[in-house]
């Protein structure tokens, strides 16, 4: 029995398409080239010369790593080759100069993922659920939508005061959530979300667009009165119709919610809900 593991290029893809990982239209080999090249690695386990078992991360901001796409052969389960490869995984990631945190997002039902990153080293840091909707116009208010900020500079104070000082954990991607600190935040990215902020200026709503497959407005609301804000939902129809204009798959809501936003959600809300996401993870000093 012979086992290597190394990184895969595009000459693996063959290999990939033969695993039989029970998983129908994998995004994985549609995206193979894109999640194995620049920011993000690939690697494989081979089990006697047959593709077994991949993993890969992929580095945002240069100093946070996100672990994922696992994938096993069900012919070779049982042979705990998940958690020696995640561990290799783990260890190239730790080779980029500046990391600063590691983590997996896996979804709660996901049973033996979170087994492997346990065996890894990772902890369980946070829960959230994606809410996805299409149209959120019926938790709409009449009421006015809120002031576009401009500034960066106002952004970032936003983010000091309600993520960063508290220390909560923002969703950087849709599936990619991080601790937030000054450094996740390059200028960059905060000139292409929109901060929007309310009229009594105590409360803000970002918004970001994201593509999964379909193309997503990112939104993020870190508090608990999602329908106690009158205008919270109108701002959302500009920027959701504007990525709707150019899409060819369809455009959604997509946020991020705390379990007690999902069980403030009213009857009959739009929302698709998914299972929730455990974010594990581990700083490095």
């Amino acid at each position: 029995m012979k086992q290597t593991i190394r990184q895969l290029s595009s000459e693996d893809l063959h290999a990939l398409q033969s695993m039989q990982t029970g998983i129908d239209d994998d995004y994985v080999i549609r995206v193979f080239d894109r999640i194995s090249n620049g920011h993000n690695r690939l690697f494989g386990l081979f089990h006697d010369g047959q593709l077994a078992s991949i993993g890969g991360y992929t580095v945002f901001s240069g100093s946070y790593v996100m672990l994922g796409r696992m994938r096993s052969d069900l012919r070779y389960r049982g042979l705990n080759l998940s958690t020696q490869l995640m561990d290799h995984v783990r260890n190239a990631a730790l080779e980029h100069d500046g990391i600063r945190f590691i983590g997996a997002n896996t979804e709660e039902i996901n049973i033996p993922a979170q087994r492997v990153l346990e065996n890894i080293g990772l902890a369980k840091h946070s829960s959230l659920v994606a809410a996805t909707a299409a149209h959120v116009q019926g938790l709409e208010s009449g009421a006015a939508p809120w002031r576009k900020i401009e500034s960066v500079e106002e952004k970032m104070r936003w983010l000091q005061e309600v993520y960063i000082r508290p220390g909560r954990i923002f969703p950087f991607e849709c599936y990619y959530p991080f601790p937030a600190t000054p450094e996740l935040f390059s200028e960059s990215h905060l000139s292409g979300w929109d901060f929007f902020e309310n009229p009594a200026q105590d409360r803000i709503v970002i918004t970001k667009p994201d593509v999964k497959k379909y193309d997503y407005l990112h939104t993020l609301y870190p508090w608990d009165d999602l329908h106690e804000q009158p205008g919270l939902w109108e701002t959302l129809r500009a920027p959701l119709e504007a990525i709707r204009a150019q899409s060819q798959e369809g455009a959604f809501v997509w946020i991020d919610l705390t379990h007690e936003q999902v069980s403030q959600l009213p009857e009959g809300h739009p929302f698709e809900l998914s299972s929730p996401w455990f974010l594990y993870g581990t700083q490095i000093s």
